[in-house]
Order: structure tokens, then sequence, then C-alpha cells
């Protein structure tokens, strides 16, 4: 069972915390400016990569919290 309070900092945080980051990620966008920055292509795959794998962690922590939730931590189906 959720207490609301539990559900209110929930939302309270992650709204703070998405909106923080996509202004992060606004703000890694500008650096694609060539008029003020230079950079090498693999300098760019280097920041996506380590985008992408933080994004992969941490949608994976969900997917295991939500495992935890329902019960299944091993199935063969």
């Amino acid at each position: 069972m959720v207490r609301e309070s539990d559900r209110q900092k929930f939302v309270q945080l992650a709204q703070a915390r998405v909106n923080r980051t996509l202004k992060d990620l606004q703000l890694i966008g500008n650096l694609s400016n060539r008029s003020n920055y230079d950079y090498r292509e693999e300098d760019v795959e280097k920041i996506f990569r380590a985008l992408n794998q933080e994004i992969t962690a941490c949608r994976k922590r969900f997917e295991l919290s939500k495992r935890k939730a329902d019960g299944a931590l091993f199935t063969l189906e």
C-alpha cells in the first residue's frame, strides 16, 4: 500500500529532477554550435554513449523495482 505522502514526494522530486535534466540536456545541445566550440565526432559519440548508458541503467533500476514489487524475481517463461 502506497501512502499519499510518498506519492506526493515522488511526483515533486521526479518533476524537479526531470526538468533539471532536460535543461542540462539542452545545454549539452548548445555545445553543437561550431562557431563557439571545437569538437570531434568521437567526442560526440562519447557524450551520447555515456548518456545512453546512464538512461539504460536508470530504466533497469525501475524495472528491477517493479519485478521485486510483483514478487517475480525469477521465471523460466
